[in-house]
């Protein structure tokens, strides 16, 4: 658990870089020629890479290289949503809270138990039998 701790913790410090290194400049630097903000959203991403590459790597050796991503998809949203409303001003819409549900959805299925079905390789249909070697449907 500290693993998972330290990897989301690192990735909201990460993803809040990342936000400001992304969007930010949309509302300090819109009268400065694009190159001028793209040099100080790269100096902004620096530091965005100097608590994601850690973070991948601690989380990485506790989760799988998709449950760390969806982490961190989860994450993105929670930090994006109050820097649009607070920083940048934007109004609250219903639509933050639909995708916060959706990514519910995609975290269920990527934490859940792998499925053991494999596909039969001369018929190529699948085999439905759990890990204890009963049926899917079989009573345990």
């Amino acid at each position: 658990m500290k693993v998972i701790f330290q990897t989301v913790v690192l990735l909201v410090i990460s993803n809040t870089f990342m936000t400001f290194a992304w969007y930010a400049h949309l509302k300090n630097l819109g009268h400065k020629p694009w190159v001028i903000a793209a040099l100080v959203s790269w100096g902004i991403a620096f530091f965005e890479y100097m608590f994601q590459v850690p973070a991948n790597r601690i989380g990485y050796s506790a989760l799988s290289l998709s449950q760390l991503k969806i982490i961190q998809e989860v994450i993105t949203l929670s930090v994006f949503v109050p820097f649009a409303i607070f920083y940048m001003r934007q109004s609250w819409s219903w639509n933050y809270l639909w995708a916060a549900l959706c990514l519910l959805g995609a975290v269920f299925f990527m934490f859940r138990e792998p499925s053991t079905r494999k596909a039969e390789p001369s018929t190529g249909a699948y085999s439905s039998k759990t890990a204890d070697g009963l049926a899917g449907n079989a009573p345990k």
